[in-house]
Parts: structure tokens; C-alpha cells; sequence
């Protein structure tokens, strides 16, 4: 029985030992085991919403099995605050952060608050002030200054202009007034919007009165809430006896009767197309008319080859405004270059025109342009009511061959009459009465706009037909009445039937040099 006990005894003893050296993993198997149980008990509780994939779970149990491996493996390298003792203990230092101050850089600034003043350094230009394109005298004491500024300043700050005369004269005195600017495309710019700066001085004011010459500054300020630069930029000067004050005298005889304004050329355009146009408005507005045309880059050496010759006989200007593509504004900047062409002329003609070059101005047969423009005297600005017609759609009245070799305006002989709530008009003012202006009409002038001068005068517009080099026929018809692609259309051949004068007035005028023009 002793035997027995002590065996017993032994047994106890070697379970105990052996709990006890493994009482570290049993302990961990409890608690895991506490763990999975409180799981399932809250298990039923959590939202369906909430869960955990399989491939997260195989990646942080990867992720852990790689952090245990390095940090069982691989000797973390000491940093320069820790020191290795002879024990191999790594002694760690701690330092508290918030203490320390990050260096100042050469740029920043500690305000006496302690606050750091972060500086801010900006190369180059978003978008200008303001880019001049001219500015020219509206009377003997006015002034028009035509050009561009940054649409975002216009809109989110509150720029201003300011007007100074200084003579070159010393002792006379300096002379400022404020300056009135309009915006004419205002809905219309992008990065640069048109602005239009009004500097009217006193009435009893005369600039320049003794013709002794003297500069114009714009004083342009940016209208920041934080900061409000102005830059003075000379717009104008006027050298000494350069002046001739009786321009301005308002019984004084234009040198036009009619001056036609034209918006920026561009693109791949038609030398066939321009070379109608110019010969059938010469011919319509008559003796006493000028052209004046602004390269965009759409008046290629063969487009200029066909306006050579009106050049030649001091019927057609051309300028080339092909730089101010820099500036994107919209539709090739043509609010500011149709506002700078009639200024530029405001003394020169009785009447200016607006419309552009796929657009043919017409009077009824039993009427002239100068009757028209006398009934239409008393008023200030008229619109011109749009003919559409297709572009593509030829009357094949004289058969194939024949109707390929007559001229676009002939041949396009089919109206769009689709009702349509409104369409564009075109516009023509008294130059002298109009302070600034767009593209189908002026807003800014003095005295009245007379919009029913649809039985008097109209125009046709063939619409993209100048933009393409190509023969313009793209379907022949003999009919009155036609319908394509379910839009209806009538012949219309009142442009066609005057073709065969245009065509002889060109001959009669330049000659036949223009003969062989490409479409």
C-alpha cells in the first residue's frame, strides 16, 4: 500500500510540473478560448452591414507573420538617440516633439505672436491687367481706350480706370478724370473678357488745345480686397501738331458713306467665297465704301491674292491681329477688335456695318442701299433681319456642269423656313452716336434702334459655306419646295439672279486676274 501511495504521489507531483511549466500556454488557451466564446455570444448582435472577407483576414495574419519574422530575424539599426549597452540592451532616449521648433526658412517671418508669416511667390501671369489694343479721341475731350483684362478680376474683385492727360508741355497742368468702362461681351469672355475704358474730361475741358502734344495714362487699379495695384500705362500720345481738331466738328463730311467692320478671320477659308463676297458688296455699297478685315490667321497668301487687288484700288484694309490669339478671349477676341475698328473709324463714315463674311446684305430691287440708309437716318442703329440659307442644298435648274461653274451665292438657291422662335441679326450705327459695341447690336449709344427694317433691307446668310475649300454642292434639286433631312426649304433665287452683274463689275473693276481662283 506504500508503494501504492507513492506512486500515486510521483503521478500528482509530474502533473503539476508539467502544469506548471506549460501554464504560460494554457493560460493563452483560456483566454483565446474567453475570446471565441464572447464572439459568438455578440456575434447576433452585430450588423449585418459589418464584416470581415477572408482575403482581409489572410492579410493581416500575413502582415503579422512578416512583423514577427523581421523582428525576430533582423537587427533593427540603431537610430542617433539610442545606445547599445554592454549587456546588449538598447538604451532608448525619448524627447518630446512638441518642444522642439522646426528652423525658419530665409522667406518666413515670426510675428511677435509667435505666428509664422508664410510668404508666397508667384512667377509668371495668369492673366493680365489690362492689354491695350488702342485707344483713340472720341471728340475734343474724350477719349475711347480699347482692350482686354483678366475676366476673373472683374468678376470676384472690383477694378477701376482712371484718366490722365500730360502734356509734354511742363507748365500746363496735368489733367484726371475717372473713366467709365464697359464690358461688351460681358457673358461672353473667358480668360479675358473686352473692356471698353470711356475717359470723358470736363465739358469746358479742351485736351490739347494749342495742338503742343502730350500722353494719355490709364491708370488701371486690380480692385483687390487685400491689395489694390494700379499700373498707369500710356495708351496714347499725341505728337505735336498732330491733331486736327475740326474732325470733331459734328457738321464736318465723313470720307465714307459706309464702312464695313469685320470680326477676326480664321481658319482654313474658301479664296473663291471671299473673292464673291468682296466683288458683290463693292458693287452694292457703291463709290463711297471701305472693307476693313482683320487676319485671325484665316487669310492665307491665296485668300490675300484674291484682295490684292481691292487693296490696290483703296477699297479693302486688311489688318493683322494674329497676335492676340495670346489672349484667350472669346471667339478670337472679336468684341475687341470690331469696338477698336469703330473708334478707329468713328470719324471717317456716316454708317458702319456689322455682319460677317458668309453674310450678303440685299435691298429689294426697286430700292438702293443710299434711299434705305436716308429713310433710316433718324435713328441711331438698325438690325438686319437673316435670311437663312442652306450651304449645301443647289438649285439644278441649268444642269449639272453648268451649275457647278457658277458662283456659290447662285447656285445656293434653297431657304431654310423652319419656324424658329428668333434668329440672329445683324446691325449697322451711326458711328458718332455709339459708345461701344457687339456683335449682333450695340447697347451703349445715344438715341434710338429701329427693329423692323425687314421690308427694307436684309441679308443672306450661307451659313460654313466659307470655311470649306471645296465645291459647296453637296445634293442637286429642281424643285420649288423640298424637304431634307426633314427640314423644309423654298427656292429663293433673288440672290441668283444677280449674279451675272456681280460677275461683270468685277471683270469691268479689276480686270480678269481673279479668273482662275481656287474654291
Amino acid at each position: 500500500m506504500a508503494k501504492e501511495r507513492d506512486q500515486n504521489t510521483k503521478d500528482k507531483n509530474l502533473l503539476i510540473s508539467f502544469l506548471w511549466n506549460f501554464s504560460a500556454e494554457l493560460k493563452l488557451a483560456l483566454m483565446a478560448l474567453l475570446v471565441l466564446c464572447t464572439l459568438a455570444t455578440l456575434l447576433p448582435f452585430i450588423p449585418s452591414s459589418f464584416s470581415i472577407s477572408a482575403s482581409e483576414l489572410r492579410f493581416c495574419i500575413s502582415a503579422v507573420n512578416s512583423s514577427t519574422l523581421d523582428n525576430v530575424v533582423t537587427k533593427q539599426p540603431l537610430t542617433e538617440k539610442d545606445t547599445e549597452l554592454t549587456n546588449g540592451v538598447i538604451k532608448r532616449t525619448f524627447t518630446d516633439n512638441v518642444v522642439t521648433k522646426q528652423p525658419l526658412t530665409e522667406k518666413d517671418t515670426e510675428l511677435t505672436n509667435g505666428v509664422i508669416k508664410r510668404t508666397f511667390t508667384g512667377y509668371g501671369w495668369a492673366a493680365y491687367n489690362f492689354v491695350l489694343m488702342n485707344a483713340y479721341r472720341g471728340g475734343v475731350n474724350t477719349f475711347a481706350v480699347i482692350g482686354l483684362s483678366s475676366k476673373p478680376l472683374h468678376v470676384y474683385a472690383r477694378p477701376t480706370y482712371r484718366c490722365e492727360w500730360v502734356p509734354f508741355n511742363q507748365s500746363d497742368n496735368r489733367i484726371l478724370t475717372d473713366g467709365t468702362k464697359i464690358l461688351t461681351d460681358w457673358g461672353y469672355g473667358r480668360v479675358y473678357t473686352t473692356v471698353v475704358v470711356n475717359c470723358t474730361f470736363p465739358e469746358t475741358t479742351v485736351i490739347n488745345p494749342r495742338n503742343a502734344g502730350g500722353t494719355l495714362l490709364l491708370h488701371a487699379t486690380t480692385g483687390d480686397t487685400d491689395r489694390n495695384i494700379t499700373d498707369s500705362i500710356p495708351v496714347l500720345v499725341e505728337a505735336p501738331n498732330a491733331v486736327d481738331l475740326a474732325l470733331y466738328d459734328s457738321n464736318r463730311k465723313a470720307k465714307y458713306d459706309y464702312l464695313y467692320c469685320g470680326s477676326s478671320l480664321y481658319g482654313n477659308l474658301s479664296p473663291q467665297r471671299i473673292r464673291e463676297w468682296v466683288a458683290y458688296h463693292v458693287r452694292f455699297f457703291g463709290e463711297r465704301s471701305h472693307f476693313v478685315l482683320h487676319d485671325a490667321g484665316g487669310i492665307s497668301e491665296e485668300v490675300f491674292e484674291v484682295l490684292k487687288p481691292w487693296i490696290g484700288l483703296g477699297r479693302v484694309t486688311v489688318h493683322d491681329i494674329r497676335e492676340q490669339e495670346r489672349f484667350d478671349g472669346y471667339y478670337h477676341n472679336q468684341f475687341m477688335v470690331v469696338n477698336d475698328c469703330l473708334h478707329r473709324y468713328r470719324f471717317m463714315a456716316k454708317w458702319v456695318f456689322f455682319f460677317d463674311v458668309d453674310e450678303f446684305v440685299y435691298v429689294p430691287a426697286k430700292e438702293t442701299i443710299s434711299s434705305v440708309m436716308e429713310s433710316l437716318k433718324g435713328y441711331s442703329q438698325f438690325t438686319i433681319e437673316q435670311m437663312p440659307m442652306s450651304s449645301q442644298l443647289c438649285y439644278d435648274g441649268d444642269g449639272p456642269a453648268r451649275t457647278y461653274r457658277k458662283w456659290g451665292f447662285e447656285k445656293l438657291a434653297y431657304r431654310d423656313v423652319k419656324k424658329v422662335p428668333r434668329r440672329d441679326r445683324k446691325y449697322a450705327v451711326q458711328p458718332r452716336n455709339v459708345f461701344a459695341t457687339g456683335v449682333h447690336m450695340s447697347q451703349n449709344l445715344q438715341g434710338k434702334t429701329y427693329h423692323r427694317a425687314e421690308k427694307q433691307i436684309r441679308y443672306f446668310h450661307y451659313h460654313g459655306s466659307i470655311s470649306q475649300r471645296r465645291e459647296p454642292c453637296r445634293h442637286l434639286y429642281n424643285g420649288t419646295r423640298i424637304v431634307h433631312d426633314n427640314n423644309p426649304y423654298v427656292l429663293d433665287t433673288t440672290m441668283r439672279d444677280i449674279g451675272l452683274a456681280v460677275k461683270t463689275f468685277e471683270i469691268r473693276t479689276i480686270g480678269d486676274r481673279l479668273l482662275r481662283t481656287r474654291q
